[in-house]
């Protein structure tokens, strides 16, 4: 009977245990809806920017990312990185082309097309998503025949990098089951839809007002993950707006092109001084610095190496001018050099990876500057007399070191020297150089009224 009641008790405490085990505790409602803005032009610092706000959304259980975007394109490496985090995402990703009048060309083109949904605002655009290297065919000038006026024929490279757009855009199309057709037109012909033809089109999934608007539009949806389908509970869910940290906002400012040629400037001539004036330190160290960051943007973007050749040899004639003075032969070529390669120092053709004009207009200018004090320098020096001795001249003034009235030391600027007098002589007293005898100088004491 024993043995009865402690199978029956047994098999009780195995039935509760199944039944605890199978009961489904409701799960806290965890995370938030992530925004994280793309705003201006795509680069290194937006993409830093965008795939740490994807790892800190994961972190914090968010259960959609929304990628607010106002655009007009970027480099395609940076727009490569962000399509990939999002495709490789845990968590739904929403692309949201707002505020009204705001757009989504060219990268923000891709974007939208790899998000698993695409929004827009009323008023804004997307499309024109040509690559920025080639551009668009230059129109026809007026009075020009047809043939004249004709587009000029695309290169191999171009067709390659057209024909390499293309594909990719496609398959982003058909991977989130948009239109296809649409997203090829809008890299083979610079196409361009608002949001309403856009919804029509098949291009986009959502025109929605604003932010609340739009997660009313996305709660239940069932959005397609690696993972699996996952249905969207966006109700009363809190906005987490993800802001740009320090980190972003220095490398921001470090691979602004302008910036670039300005910290590589600034770290040639913190070199040069150092080596002018060795042990200062402080020169070298800015320098070094300088260079280093220089260095690290420069190959987060698209270099030109052409530009990047002109620009080191007109740093270099503008150092040989510095150093062998060439009366500005060396230096204005050094300039023109820089110039030119400042121009051209960036493989795009998008205005905000390019060196601005003034940046390369006041670097010049500093370099002309420096050249010209440099030439004057060197005037100086061919003018002034040359000195046949190891330093003192007749007439030369100093005062004694020593009491003496036959030899004696006196100084004479820097140097000291060994003297002889037929004045009495004594420490401190002024003294003027008479003659120069080897390293022998006959001097008399200034002020001394005693007639010879």
């Amino acid at each position: 009977m024993n043995n009865r009641n402690k199978h029956q008790r047994f098999f009780s405490f195995l039935i509760l245990l199944a039944v605890l085990i199978n009961i489904q505790v409701p799960a806290q409602v965890s995370g938030e809806a992530w925004v994280i803005d793309i705003n201006g032009a795509i680069g290194p610092a937006t993409s830093d920017y965008v795939l740490r706000g994807f790892d800190k959304a994961k972190q914090a259980n968010a259960r959609v990312i929304i990628l607010r975007m106002d655009t007009p394109g970027g480099l395609d490496t940076a727009m490569r990185d962000i399509i990939q985090a999002i495709l490789a995402s845990d968590i739904p990703v929403v692309s949201y082309v707002s505020p009204s009048g705001a757009r989504a060309a060219s990268a923000g083109t891709y974007i939208s097309y790899a998000s698993h949904v695409a929004a827009m605002a009323p008023a804004t655009n997307l499309g024109a998503a040509t690559p920025v290297q080639i551009g668009a065919p230059s129109l026809p000038e007026p009075g020009n025949d047809e043939k004249e006026s004709a587009p000029k024929q695309a290169t191999a490279m171009e067709k390659k990098m057209i024909n390499d757009a293309a594909a990719y855009i496609r398959g982003l199309a058909e991977l989130r089951g948009r239109n296809v057709d649409w997203a090829e037109k809008a890299v083979r012909d610079a196409d361009s839809l608002d949001a309403t033809s856009a919804l029509e089109a098949n291009v986009i999934d959502i025109i929605s007002e604003d932010l609340q608007d739009l997660l009313a539009r996305l709660d239940g949806r069932t959005i397609t993950l690696e993972k699996g389908d996952v249905i969207l509970d966006l109700a009363g869910i809190d906005l987490h707006f993800h802001e740009p940290d320090w980190r972003t906002e220095i490398l921001s400012i470090i691979t602004d092109p302008s910036m670039v040629l300005v910290l590589g400037m600034i770290g040639m001539y913190g070199i040069i001084l150092e080596f002018y004036n060795p042990g200062a330190l402080i020169p070298g160290v800015i320098g070094v610095i300088c260079l280093l960051l220089a260095a690290y943007a420069v190959q987060l973007l698209p270099l030109n190496y052409a530009g990047l050749a002109l620009l080191i040899v007109g740093i270099s004639l503008m150092i040989a001018e510095a150093l062998i003075p060439s009366f500005g032969i060396l230096g204005i070529g050094g300039i023109i050099a820089f110039s030119i390669g400042g121009l051209m120092l960036f493989d795009t053709d998008m205005e905000a990876f390019m060196v601005g004009l003034p940046t390369i207009a006041a670097t010049a200018t500093v370099s002309a500057l420096l050249i010209i004090a440099t030439i004057s320098i060197a005037m100086k020096i061919q003018k002034r007399q040359v000195r046949n001795d190891m330093g003192a001249q007749p007439g030369d003034t100093g005062h004694a070191l020593s009491d003496f009235g036959k030899e004696g030391q006196v100084k004479i600027g820097a140097e000291i020297w060994r003297a002889t007098s037929k004045d009495s002589i004594c420490k401190d007293d002024d003294i003027q150089v008479q003659t120069v005898e080897g390293l022998l100088l006959h001097v008399t004491k200034i002020g001394d009224d005693r007639d010879e």
